[in-house]
């Protein structure tokens, strides 16, 4: 991991990623690719400078992000109904081509998630720091079976139900309190719900070949002290919540040091993956944080946290799912490299000039995907397969604006950030040279601008 790091520090002195500040800037050396507005990622390194207990918060009762694919229609009662097969909700709800459910907003309403001050109600006791010297459970070779996400009747090593008396049926599990650790490599599936709870993965520093997947099924977990998940020692881990269940992690674990702090930490790569839905909320600190890498193969995923909503020390790749990130400041922080290959985003990152909507210190890749920011400013992409926009609003916007981006005269996704904001971005494949765009910024139409190829920056008068 440690080489990972060099060689990203490596590529980030040689690919040099633009940043495009909107509005009020600082001064900055420029390069000719986004003139006056790009910085340089040394510059860019300033986003680091600021520590994490001076960012800025945003309020848990913000209102929701709703975000309108182009095939969407409303009945007559105002509510937006998907494609076929796709959930219909009320409030948030985000379609993506591919066909990805929609989502319900990021805030929990929830008996175990935690309250506005960043405490969870304390029933069953104080989870412990998740020492292995726990009371055994489930000690059977075997776990049970259920249905897979295909129908399919699937082996687990153990299913857990979370409790403050956690109920183990199966293998590799130990259980201190409230407080479930799983030992080895397995499937593991959690149903029920928690307050002051955890789930440590710890299957040992010399099984690095490890592969664990904790599969979430209709769980509530939170915990006002430590991560709700917490990936301490495992080299392969994936959290999967499972197809047509909803899920709840929340955490108000402060920054106390470098590592543990966000509602789910992992010291190494973690991935999610699946066909249901996990909301997120980090009262204090961060909604995903890794050591290592953060990779999306599919899934809606709702995070609502105090600071950055997903954040990585290497890479973050989204291939694939559903995201809606409402952060107090960045959105999406990679500190190696940024690769969007899929999926439909929805960011709206926080106040502080230093901080990003989207954020890499590396290189930024995009190739495929609907990626949709509003913010500061944004990392730009170095590679893209398509032509993509930043608005430069020209002005603070408060918090709270409805925005619209309309390309093409189809009114593409509308959002409802959290915070002030003045810069916009938009990915999409379905951006070409000469597309049209402009913004609706609280009903008021900007002008239109004709898309070129590449980075298309346009200042908003």
């Amino acid at each position: 991991m440690k080489y990972r790091r060099f060689m990203a520090a490596v590529a980030a002195m040689t690919v040099m990623a633009s940043m495009v500040s909107c509005g009020k800037e600082k001064k900055a050396s420029t390069t000719p690719a986004a003139e006056s507005s790009a910085v340089s990622d040394t510059d860019k390194r300033s986003n680091d400078t600021v520590s994490d207990d001076e960012e800025e918060t945003t309020g848990s009762d913000s209102k929701k992000t709703t975000t309108t694919a182009k095939d969407e229609k409303s009945d007559k009662n105002g509510t937006t109904t998907t494609k076929a097969g796709e959930k219909k909700s009320e409030g948030t709800t985000a379609t993506a081509k591919s066909g990805s459910s929609g989502s319900s907003s990021g805030g929990n309403s929830s008996s175990g998630s935690s309250n506005s001050s960043g405490s969870s109600n304390t029933s069953g006791g104080s989870s412990s720091s998740g020492s292995s010297s726990g009371n055994s459970s489930g000690s059977s070779s075997s776990g049970g079976s259920s249905s897979g996400d295909t129908g399919e009747v699937k082996e687990y090593t153990a299913e857990i139900v979370l409790g403050s008396t956690p109920k183990v049926t199966g293998s590799n599990v130990t259980v201190n309190g409230s407080t479930v650790i799983v030992t080895a490599e397995g499937d593991y599936i959690f149903t029920g719900s928690v307050s002051e709870g955890q789930i440590i993965v710890r299957t040992g520093v010399a099984a690095t070949e490890d592969k664990v997947t904790l599969v979430l099924n209709g769980v509530d977990i939170a915990n006002s002290s430590q991560p709700a998940i917490f990936i301490e020692e495992c080299k392969r881990c994936t959290i999967k919540p499972k197809e047509g269940s909803v899920n709840y992690v929340s955490s108000g674990v402060e920054k106390k040091s470098a590592h543990e702090t966000g509602a789910i930490f992992s010291n190494d790569t973690i991935k999610l993956k699946g066909n249901g839905e996990l909301n997120i909320t980090a009262t204090a600190s961060h909604g995903i944080n890794s050591d290592d890498d953060v990779v999306i193969e599919s899934g809606t995923y709702n995070i609502d946290s105090r600071k950055s909503g997903i954040t990585a020390n290497a890479d973050v790749t989204i291939n694939d799912g559903n995201i809606h990130v409402k952060s107090g400041t960045n959105g999406i922080k990679s500190e190696g490299t940024l690769n969007v290959n899929g999926g439909y985003t929805v960011i709206s990152g926080g106040t502080k000039e230093e901080k990003s909507a989207v954020y890499a210190y590396s290189t930024f890749s995009y190739t495929n995907g609907y990626l949709y920011a509003a913010g500061n400013k944004v990392s730009t992409p170095t590679y893209s397969d398509h032509p993509y926009i930043v608005a430069d609003l020209g002005e603070v916007i408060g918090g709270g604006s409805t925005v619209e981006m309309v390309l093409d005269g189809t009114q593409v996704v509308t959002m409802e950030p959290q915070n002030e904001f003045r810069c916009l971005m938009l990915l999409s494949p379905d951006v070409h040279e000469g597309s049209n765009f402009y913004t609706v910024i609280n009903g008021n139409s900007s002008e239109e601008f004709n898309v070129s190829l590449g980075q298309n920056l346009f200042k908003l008068k």
